[in-house]
């Protein structure tokens, strides 16, 4: 490895230690970051290591910089939420149903339109990927297959069947979002594998062209995790015994 390689390492391996350390709350706005000798010190790096790491922190919005007045972090207002990073650093904080909430909110404004758009213009290479997921939750079924990843597999495809590049951008937020839901469902639903039947009612739509069917299909999918979603966290306490208690219900995702 070239001397230039192991400074690229180590420049994204303080990126990700420090911002998942101003994600989980470690640094705050209200709190002084610390200044770039200590962090050299902290780090064993050069300044200019650390300073190409603290200038990819600043383009994705978590920090900003001032001469005499040095580094802060900024609100996670100005934090670009939609940035791979940073949605993955999100998931290394506490469990937070108000993230799922809003998480699932961006999935039902985006994944049925997706789903409706990928029923009028997918070709058949696009259909094809659809129906391979599908393929991959039937093997995961029997244990053949990872259930996480065809289940976002199946969602990731939708995205791509619509050919649009600005509905494939969302590819991270939907696959984050899932991540995080599925671990919901499989805490408070006692399941474990997503339901086949309602991913291929969205499926056939798509590959039958019928865009409305799409969307309604691909609606009702969310929709089931949102209404999850909205009453944990409005009682999170009373929505863990029915899945103890080992209760009858519908798989979803």
């Amino acid at each position: 490895m070239t001397g230039s390689d192991t400074g690229k390492n180590l420049t994204h391996s303080i990126v990700h230690d420090l911002g998942t350390a101003i994600v989980t709350g470690q640094y705050t706005s209200e709190r002084p970051f610390p200044i770039e000798s200590e962090l050299c010190d902290t780090y064993q790096a050069s300044r200019s290591v650390l300073r190409e790491a603290v200038k990819m922190l600043t383009a994705k919005g978590m920090l900003a910089a001032r001469r005499r007045r040095g580094t802060w972090v900024q609100p996670e207002s100005a934090w670009n939420l939609l940035d791979p990073d940073i949605l993955g650093w999100m998931l290394e904080r506490k469990f937070s149903p108000q993230l799922l909430l809003q998480f699932t909110q961006v999935r039902m404004a985006i994944e049925p339109a997706a789903a409706a758009l990928a029923a009028e213009v997918a070709d058949d290479g696009q259909k094809a990927g659809i129906a391979q997921a599908i393929g991959r939750m039937r093997a995961a079924e029997r244990g053949k297959d990872d259930p996480l990843e065809s289940d976002i597999a199946f969602h990731v495809a939708v995205l791509h069947a619509t050919g649009n590049p600005f509905y494939v951008q969302f590819t991270e937020l939907i696959t984050t979002a899932l991540r995080i839901s599925i671990r919901l469902t499989n805490r408070y639903k006692g399941v474990r594998l997503a339901s086949i039947p309602d991913h291929l009612a969205v499926a056939n739509a798509i590959a039958a062209g019928k865009p409305e069917r799409a969307a309604k299909a691909m609606r009702a999918l969310v929709q089931e995790v949102l209404s999850l979603v909205t009453a944990a966290h409005a009682a999170p306490r009373r929505a863990l015994p029915a899945a103890k208690r080992g209760a009858t219900v519908r798989k979803t995702r």
